[in-house]
C-alpha cells in the first residue's frame, strides 16, 4: 500500500488550519457542563497552546446524546450558548458533536467544527447535514470500522462540495468493555484527510462501570507518544480541572494541571517525527 500523503490541508478558520507544519489539539471537558468549567478550561489550554506553538480549537458536547444508560448526563439546556461565549471570549474556534441530521444547521451557528460520533460514522443523513452547514466536518472512525473504509465516509461529505473533512482514531473494540489502537490505521486514513488521534477516547472503557463508561488515563501518555512518532496533525484531548467530578468521561481525562507537562512531552516527539511524515 502507498501511504503517500495526497489530502490538501484543512481550513477551519483563519487562524487555525490542519495538516500544516503546526498541530492542532481539540481539547475541553466532555460535556459544556457550565458556563465556569468551559472558561477555565479554554482559558488554561489556549494559553498553554501559545507558549508551545499549537493550534487551539476548544472541544465541548452541548448534548451527550450516546451515554451508556438513559440516565447518564447529557448537558446542560444552554449547551450551545456556553459554547457561543468561549468562541467570543477566547477567540478561538469551536467543535461539538452532532448526532442527528436536525441538529446541524443549529450548531453550525455557533460553532466551527461539526464532530460525527464514531457509531454514526456511517449515517449518511447525518454526514451529508453536517456537510452542507460548509462547516468542517470531523469523522471519528467507528469502533467497528477499517481504517481504509473511512474513506467512504469522507467521500460522503466531499460529495455535497464540502472537501473540508477530518477524520479522527479513537480505538477499536477488543472485546468486551476494551478498545485497542492500531496505529497503523494513522497512515492509512491520513492518505484521504488530515487525521487527528483521539488521546483519551482511546483509554475508554466503553460501558466498562455498570451503566457508564470507565477508562485507563495512565496508558494515555503511552498512546499519545505513539501517535506523534506515527504520523497525525493533531490531537483531541479531553481534560477537566477535577476529572473525578466530571459529569461525563470522567475517567479518560487528563487533569487540568497536567495538561502542560502532557502536551509539551507529546510535541516533543510531534516535532522530531514530523519531517519525516510530510
Amino acid at each position: 500500500m502507498n501511504f503517500e500523503v495526497n489530502q490538501a490541508p484543512v481550513k477551519i478558520n483563519s487562524d487555525v488550519t490542519v495538516g500544516l507544519d503546526k498541530p492542532v489539539l481539540f481539547s475541553g471537558p466532555c460535556a459544556a457542563e457550565s458556563i465556569e468549567i468551559c472558561m477555565e478550561v479554554a482559558e488554561v489550554v489556549s494559553k498553554i497552546c501559545a507558549e508551545l506553538g499549537i493550534l487551539y480549537v476548544f472541544k465541548a458536547s452541548f448534548d451527550k446524546a450516546n451515554r451508556t444508560s438513559a440516565g447518564s448526563y447529557r448537558g446542560p439546556d444552554d449547551g450551545l450558548k456556553i459554547l457561543e461565549k468561549v468562541r467570543a471570549q477566547f477567540k478561538v474556534p469551536v467543535v461539538t458533536d452532532v448526532h442527528e441530521s436536525h441538529q446541524c444547521a443549529e450548531a453550525a451557528s455557533v460553532v466551527d467544527v461539526l464532530q460525527i460520533p464514531a457509531f454514526l460514522c456511517r449515517q449518511t443523513d447525518l454526514l451529508k447535514a453536517a456537510a452542507k452547514t460548509g462547516k468542517t466536518v470531523k469523522i471519528k472512525k467507528g469502533q467497528f470500522m477499517a481504517p481504509e473504509d473511512m474513506r467512504f465516509a469522507a467521500e460522503k461529505v466531499w460529495e455535497e462540495n464540502n472537501q473540508k473533512v477530518l477524520l479522527t482514531e479513537r480505538g477499536t473494540t477488543f472485546g468486551y468493555n476494551n478498545l485497542v489502537v492500531d496505529m497503523r490505521s494513522l497512515p492509512i486514513m491520513r492518505q484521504f484527510a488530515p487525521v487527528i488521534f483521539d488521546v483519551t477516547h482511546s483509554v475508554q472503557r466503553p460501558g466498562g462501570l455498570g451503566g457508564k463508561s470507565g477508562g485507563n488515563r495512565e496508558f494515555a501518555p503511552y498512546l499519545a507518544k505513539a501517535a506523534a512518532a506515527a504520523g497525525v496533525d493533531g490531537f483531541f484531548i479531553e481534560t477537566h480541572p477535577d476529572p473525578s467530578k466530571a459529569l461525563s468521561d470522567g475517567p479518560n481525562m487528563i487533569p487540568l494541571s497536567e495538561m502542560r507537562s502532557f502536551l509539551k512531552s507529546v510535541m516533543a516527539i510531534w516535532s522530531a517525527s514530523r519531517s519525516d511524515l510530510k
